[in-house]
């Protein structure tokens, strides 16, 4: 019944079409595994944002905020309270003399991105094409490859800042904030504007991690280039991606580099490749990646998880980071 009102509160700003109840978490994460969120929510702007936080914070509701799902478990309990999962998908684009600016909601996906910039003929963001996520989470984890990072593009970032009083947030590593209690009354005086310096970027880190701010947008800066050369590179990439990485379900990289070792070299070397547990599996291509076979739970992955770096450990004496981020119960 409390849900129902939520729902209710929500829908005084929010579409009902973009409002769930008991929705399936496997349906927005790239693994494809999970329970079910109490409720979820798709914000488009910042007024919705603000009022999904603020009616959190009246029910007194747990929040869990989500872009794109590609860096995420959701455990198969599911997950309480309210998900919001940011759909901002304004692109604009500023061409200069010598470049262009260009600022990104937090929820446009990296390819869509990649390919309007391809169509006006910036380059200097091939390397984020085949990256499955949105520009929030690129931002949030100093997304790189090939030679490329954000923290090398971006100007500014635009977020709500979560002050002391409301902060009960825990942001996770690449764009998906768990706040585990409702925040205080939300408005206009909590957007900030960072720029580059501040944000603190390091390897698949930044200020974000810090659980202090939701980005809403964020600016590039870039040069001009040749399309056929812009297309040609992104091709090399793409083509790259597919043939070292699997085509399973999965979030990416489960693991982070090591400061003196390659995860997946490591986790190859301990003869882990291709282990199952139920329906998760050390991919048989790539073995820094952990992929749902078909049926996989959400509990078969944390325990292969937990396995690898347990074998990891006792064999290398290395202790393996986790690179996703696990939600829910």
């Amino acid at each position: 019944m409390k849900f129902i009102e939520v729902c209710q509160e929500l829908t005084k700003v929010i579409p009902t079409t973009r409002i769930y109840m008991n929705e399936p978490m496997k349906k927005y994460t790239s693994f494809k595994v999970g329970g079910n969120a109490d409720v979820l929510v798709k914000v488009k702007d910042i007024k919705e944002l603000m009022h999904a936080l603020n009616t959190a914070n009246r029910y007194n509701e747990m929040v869990t905020v989500i872009g794109n799902g590609s860096n995420i478990l959701v455990k198969d309990n599911g997950i309480r309270g309210i998900v919001i999962k940011i759909e901002f998908d304004k692109i604009n684009i500023d061409k200069q003399k010598d470049f262009a600016l260009v600022t990104a909601g937090a929820g446009v996906k990296l390819a869509r991105l990649a390919q309007e910039l391809l169509n006006n003929g910036i380059t200097g963001f091939e390397f984020a094409a085949g990256i499955p996520g949105t520009i929030g989470g690129a931002v949030k984890m100093n997304a790189g490859a090939y030679g490329g990072e954000m923290k090398d593009i971006v100007i500014n970032t635009k977020c709500l800042e979560l002050k002391k009083e409301n902060r009960g947030a825990r942001i996770s590593n690449i764009e998906d904030i768990e706040i585990t209690e409702p925040p205080e009354s939300i408005d206009e005086s909590n957007i900030v504007v960072l720029e580059n310096s501040e944000q603190n970027f390091s390897y698949r880190d930044s200020v974000f991690s810090d659980k202090k701010h939701i980005i809403l947008e964020t600016k590039l800066k870039l040069p001009y280039g040749n399309k056929e050369e812009i297309q040609t590179k992104m091709n090399e990439y793409n083509n790259s991606r597919k043939e070292k990485q699997p085509d399973l379900p999965s979030a990416g990289s489960t693991f982070k580099r090591g400061e003196d070792y390659i995860t997946a070299k490591l986790i190859d070397e301990c003869g882990l490749k291709g282990y199952k547990i139920g329906g998760a599996q050390v991919s048989e291509k790539h073995a820094g990646f952990i992929v749902n076979t078909g049926n996989a739970t959400a509990q078969d992955i944390i325990e292969l998880i937990n396995y690898v770096k347990k074998v990891v450990h006792e064999k290398t004496g290395k202790n393996i980071e986790l690179e996703v981020e696990i939600l829910g119960e």
